[in-house]
């Protein structure tokens, strides 16, 4: 069953929100060279009709073009961290420079090995201002394409960050009421007991106040539910049983704040509490081919009566749409039922931590 959820350009820019990309990275390589091919096959279709397709005048007008493309793409590669620190409308000046520079320079080359054929004395100064104005009007609408993706860019980074702060924010009063609860039993019963839960209590919202609706490290996102186990330990005693199968998951791997506790929590509320003689919780977790699953399974009573509250189903909610929010359509979370107990799983694609994640 699928969880269905409820619905400034004059500044330095740090490198990492510079509106230039990384031009080195073999995917902008490869759009800068189609889009390159394109505009030389508008050049040669532009020139005046002839009898016959000139496939020698298209081989050269690509051969000067991908030269140009690619040493540019080198170029501003290499000078992006300087670029980076200057003001957004200056680095665009700048490298418009630059590109219309080297425009130049391989056209001068051009004419001097006579690779486009003799030229009257006229022509030649018309070729370099016809070299220029193309490369200087085509960098200019790329750069100023690459700065409205960088702004687009920033502006969906802000409302995801903002989106998933809202959320988390939901889940955090829930999660300490029910806590709170946990301790408020032991006072009377163990207060020694009560005190250490108390700081299990403080360190775990130390480290979930860190810095919320980010992601943090599977080892963390572990240990914080250990905490909050620790603390239902005290209340539930032997009733509760755990058995984590965990090994397997990279110490580093980047999971949302808050995800496991409030999937160990519905756990506990609907399958160990209403029962008297409690029962056993089974983390399980895997990485391979780049998919992290997570699966949080509790006894479950096929004739039991009782049903998931509201709070239960908005924490659920909750974290399907931060999954969403993060890692996209490939995220999901479930719940099944099946040989006696409940099962609720999430899985989302992630190799490391994505450029837009890092953002957050």
């Amino acid at each position: 069953m699928r969880i269905d959820p409820t619905p400034n350009q004059n500044t330095a820019a740090p490198n990492d929100d510079f509106f230039l990309p990384e031009l080195c990275l073999p995917e902008a390589l490869l759009v800068l060279v189609l889009l390159a091919e394109l505009l030389v096959l508008a050049l040669v279709l532009a020139e005046p009709m002839q009898p016959g397709f000139n496939w020698v005048r298209l081989a050269l007008t690509s051969l000067f073009v991908q030269w140009n493309v690619l040493l540019s793409a080198a170029l501003l590669c290499r000078l992006r961290p300087l670029l980076s620190r200057l003001r957004a409308g200056h680095a665009g000046l700048l490298c418009c420079l630059i590109v219309l520079l080297l425009a130049l320079g391989c056209t001068a080359v051009a004419d001097y090995y006579d690779l486009g054929g003799p030229l009257p004395g006229s022509g030649e100064l018309n070729l370099y201002l016809r070299h220029g104005l193309i490369s200087l009007i085509m960098s200019a609408l790329l750069l100023r394409y690459f700065y409205l993706q960088s702004q687009w860019r920033r502006q969906q980074q802000a409302e995801l960050r903002a989106r998933i702060e809202s959320l988390q924010a939901r889940i955090r009063p829930h999660f300490l009421f029910n806590s709170l609860n946990s301790i408020a039993s032991l006072v009377v019963v163990d207060p020694h007991k009560a005190e250490q839960a108390v700081l299990d209590l403080s360190d775990l919202f130390r480290a979930s106040l860190a810095k919320p609706g980010s992601l943090v490290p599977w080892s963390e996102e572990l240990a914080l539910s250990q905490r909050y186990l620790s603390i239902e330990q005290y209340r539930l005693g032997e009733r509760l049983q755990l058995e984590w199968q965990v090994e397997g998951v990279p110490a580093d791997l980047p999971i949302p704040q808050l995800t496991l506790q409030p999937l160990l929590e519905n756990a506990l509320i609907y399958g160990i509490q209403p029962r008297i003689e409690g029962g056993l919780v089974r983390v399980e977790a895997e990485y391979t081919e780049g998919v992290f699953l997570l699966c949080v399974s509790n006894p479950y009573d096929e004739g039991g009566s009782r049903q998931p509250s509201r709070g239960t189903q908005q924490a659920l909610v909750n974290i399907d749409a931060r999954l969403a929010a993060l890692f996209g359509p490939r995220a999901s979370l479930s719940v099944d039922r099946r040989d006696g107990r409940h099962f609720t799983c999430l899985r989302y694609p992630c190799a490391r931590l994505t450029q837009e994640a890092r953002a957050l």
